[in-house]
């Protein structure tokens, strides 16, 4: 694949539940039809002119140098750093990507910062060997693989996903979900309730609606909707006593 250099690395995020992050890659090969955010964005600055182009990803080569150099700057100011948010640290069938990302986690860890990991692809084996503060998160809005091919055609499988998280959870490992973005019945008619039953061993939810996508609004009751699968997963955490965060904007007022 293809290498790029970058000037800086770890850097602050401005979404809600993070705190530093990094981004190993430069585009994504899951090639997700939401849309995808980080391709919208990339496109935006010119860093991606095609959705194709947004599929071919080039990996920084000089990342743990760049480490090297970040950590012992924001060392001190820094709760967990996050790989990745506008790419995928465990990218299917990318096992250059893999690899470096392991580098990077275990050279964060070895200078005690914690990390969180988040993939549509398969969370390595090795990562039950790294810090136990760390925590490993895979991102599924459905079990039915005929979406899964639409909508994300490059990523994991969901079965292989799951047993992956599965794997670090059977192994002492701090585990959780992204349930986001998750569609309305024009979409996919399913049953949230399956899903989280299926992930009943993890130790976090992440539920969060889909945006950007006219199709949604034109699901009349898509508010209504919303409201009641994050209240199904408030419902559901609290009475399994799992933690869980409702990304801002899921819940509205309805009309």
């Amino acid at each position: 694949m293809e290498n790029i250099e970058r000037k800086s690395l770890l850097y602050k995020t401005g979404v809600e539940y993070g705190d530093y992050t990094i981004n190993i890659a430069e585009g994504c090969s899951h090639g997700c039809k939401y849309p995808c955010y980080a391709m919208m964005m990339a496109k935006r600055f010119g860093k991606a002119k095609t959705y194709e182009e947004w599929c071919t990803p080039k990996l920084v080569s000089n990342a743990l140098e760049l480490l090297d150099k970040e950590i012992p700057k924001f060392k001190d100011k820094i709760q967990s750093v996050q790989l990745c948010f506008t790419t995928d640290p465990f990218m299917y069938n990318y096992p250059e990507i893999t690899e470096m990302s392991l580098k990077c986690i275990k050279k964060l860890n070895e200078n005690d910062i914690k990390c969180t990991a988040l993939t549509k692809g398969i969370l390595p084996k090795e990562l039950a060997t790294l810090s136990k503060d760390n925590e490993y998160g895979i991102t599924l809005v459905s079990l039915n693989e005929d979406f899964r091919k639409e909508i994300e055609p490059g990523s994991a499988p969901y079965r292989e996903r799951i047993e992956a998280l599965r794997y670090l959870h059977n192994n002492g490992c701090k585990t959780w979900v992204s349930i986001e973005p998750y569609p309305t019945p024009n979409f996919i008619e399913q049953n949230l309730q399956d899903i989280l039953d299926e992930l009943s061993f993890v130790d976090k939810i992440i539920f969060g609606r889909l945006n950007y996508n006219a199709k949604v609004s034109q699901f009349k009751e898509h508010k209504k909707f919303f409201n009641e699968m994050a209240e199904l997963v408030i419902q559901y955490c609290n009475k399994t006593k799992k933690q869980f965060h409702i990304k801002d904007g899921t819940i509205t007022k309805e009309d």
